[in-house]
């Protein structure tokens, strides 16, 4: 099971490397995942008071009452891991960025890399680029 976050690449520049952190969930929301019902498109990771948090993904759980599918989750991390992102995500004013959420054995882990917003324009450019590729695409195919 992958759930992967495809608005993250439109969204921001990515650099650096890729971390793998475990996420702490309930039963459902470990079922929900399981299944493939989760969405990461609006969500981003953040460092309050010392712990990484999954803030805003939405995994929602059947039959639940009284339940908030976007509330913030715990990411597992060791503390000095987190540490060292922080530092380097303030100096360099990068996000951290949830690129996946997958199965790793019976554990559900989350791919984290960290990645600077892109500004409106450039998202409107790569559009561009993108509707001119695939018209030069079509022309040549014809």
């Amino acid at each position: 099971m992958n759930i992967i976050n495809k608005k993250a690449r439109f969204s921001y520049k990515l650099e650096g490397d890729r971390l793998e952190a475990g996420i702490s969930l309930s039963g459902g929301e470990a079922k929900a995942v399981r299944t493939g019902h989760a969405d990461l498109s609006q969500s981003v990771a953040r460092v309050l008071n010392g712990e990484l948090y999954l803030v805003n993904a939405n995994i929602p759980v059947v039959g639940a009452k009284n339940y908030t599918s976007t509330r913030t989750r715990r990411l597992l991390l060791h503390k000095a891991e987190i540490l060292a992102l922080s530092t380097k995500a303030k100096q360099q004013k990068l996000t951290f960025v949830p690129m996946k959420l997958y199965t790793k054995g019976h554990l559900i882990k989350l791919e984290l890399v960290l990645g600077k917003p892109k500004a409106k324009f450039e998202k409107k450019e790569a559009i561009k680029r993108k509707d001119i590729q695939r018209e030069l695409e079509r022309e040549l195919k014809v």
